[in-house]
């Protein structure tokens, strides 16, 4: 049983959380070899292959990526040929970034993903919603008790 306030590394939840996020992501490393994409570029092609011709800073939004982050991503991808970034002709510092026909096409090779995921995490695709609801509320209360403790 946890003690309160207890400070033994085992008993702290942010460990669990680490943990577990290194050993995902080291998955998702090895599965996505594969697709030869990294884990940040997976999600930004996730978020494309769910919604194409996307502004960086909606992505950046949608992603929770500064820009500093994503436009080395984008131009990585850019030169894989899996998408293409045009600046906006009304606004020059907007670009637009849109799959390519390589990067429509790796949709179908990458469908499999989730569920090697979802094998290796011991879960079914019902498991998965319920992780997936359970990590959104704990993000949204975290931020939320976050967000109180900061000087307004």
């Amino acid at each position: 049983m946890t003690e309160n306030g207890s400070l033994r590394l085992d008993d702290q939840l942010c460990f669990g959380l680490y943990s577990a996020s290194r050993a995902v992501t080291s998955l998702y490393r090895v599965v996505l070899a594969e697709l030869d994409l990294t884990y940040p570029q997976y999600l930004v092609m996730l978020a494309l292959w769910e919604q194409d011709h996307r502004l960086v800073k909606e992505l950046g939004a949608e992603l929770n990526l500064d820009s500093g982050t994503l436009s080395p991503l984008l131009k990585r991808l850019h030169a894989a040929g899996l998408v293409e970034r045009n600046r906006q002709e009304d606004d020059e510092r907007a670009v637009m970034v849109s799959l390519s026909d390589a990067g429509k096409a790796l949709r179908d090779k990458a469908v499999g993903v989730p569920n090697v995921i979802g094998d290796a995490m011991g879960l079914d695709a019902a498991g998965l919603a319920r992780m997936r609801g359970e990590l959104d509320r704990l993000t949204a209360s975290v931020n939320a008790y976050r967000e109180a403790l900061s000087p307004a």
